[in-house]
């Protein structure tokens, strides 16, 4: 049976009353908080849940995978880490959460609501979704930070517009999901890239930070953003000045030459990587724009004074 888009989330909504939520006690200082375990297969890394229906009390816990859900239908409440912190995800919204941030679905309507959640596996989030979030250096650290603070309690409430395509995209991720192929997986995981792209696009928006009339800062922004593979001649098309004298502002007024801002950039970002990741280092490097590992090494050796082993090493110890 093919399911369309109204039947597709009638069976994911009879689905997520059936799924088994299994939770594990971890310790939190002098006592243990609920842990909610990932609830899809073990080998289904992306998985797409529906709750429809007028109340739902969910128990207190963290998580330890991401999800993003968004309130198709209606309204639904949120309780965050703070106990006293309860929001309201209002129509067009969505509540995305890292990995240990304590949540609960809190909601009580004399009417319908649909809620549709992405939930990511950490592992995968890292591997495949991580480069897209680097434009916006806030989002990055953002979605980072759950690896480098176990108990952290942020979370981002965004708001779409009215005509905004995530939520046709959503539509066809539901769609694809309850109609499950052999290339799902593979379907569903761009389907993401599209839809982190967009929440990249509207976090960016809603928390756009003063720019600075300085072009040097504009330019050393602009560098972060594209560290991987920045050029000088990319830049210089990109603020619509010559190369030469792009070089000559960045050396007159950061007292460096655009390589070496470059390479701290790029260096930076590794060590944010190497602590805040599971990656591999061949898969950092090639995160960073190096074409082999072995520069790699070479450049984070000079750098630091040891190599990027040498420094997970320390950080383990």
């Amino acid at each position: 049976m093919k399911y369309n888009l109204s039947e597709a989330l009638t069976y994911l909504g009879k689905q997520f009353d059936e799924i088994e939520w299994n939770y594990a006690d971890v310790p939190s200082g002098s006592y243990s908080e609920k842990m909610q375990l990932w609830p899809g297969d073990k080998d289904e890394d992306i998985m797409i849940c529906v709750y429809k229906g007028k109340s739902i009390h969910e128990l207190f816990h963290r998580q330890d995978y991401y999800f993003f859900n968004f309130a198709y239908l209606g309204d639904y409440g949120a309780l965050s880490y703070r106990f006293d912190n309860q929001l309201t995800i209002h129509e067009g919204e969505c509540y995305i959460s890292q990995p240990f941030a304590g949540y609960a679905l809190r909601s009580y309507s004399n009417e319908e609501i649909i809620i549709i959640g992405v939930l990511i596996q950490k592992e995968r989030f890292f591997k495949t979704f991580l480069p897209i979030l680097s434009t916006n250096s806030k989002l990055f650290h953002f979605f980072l930070d759950a690896n480098t603070n176990a108990f952290s309690d942020e979370f981002i409430h965004l708001s779409f517009d009215d005509d905004s395509a995530v939520r046709n995209l959503l539509e066809i991720m539901v769609v694809e999901y309850a109609n499950k192929h052999t290339d799902t997986d593979y379907i569903l995981s761009s389907l993401t890239v599209a839809l982190l792209l967009m929440v990249t696009r509207q976090y960016t928006i809603s928390n756009k930070a003063p720019v600075s009339d300085k072009l040097s800062d504009q330019i050393v922004q602009y560098m972060w953003e594209h560290s991987d593979a920045v050029t000088l001649k990319d830049i210089a098309k990109h603020f619509s000045y010559h190369p030469n004298y792009i070089s000559n502002l960045l050396h007159k007024e950061t007292g460096k030459t655009f390589s070496k801002i470059l390479l701290e950039k790029r260096m930076e970002r590794a060590i944010v990587l190497l602590r805040g990741t599971t990656l591999s280092i061949e898969e950092i490097a090639i995160m960073l724009g190096y074409n082999n590992s072995s520069n790699f090494y070479r450049t984070f050796k000079e750098y630091y004074g040891g190599s990027p082993r040498d420094y997970l090493s320390d950080e383990s110890e």
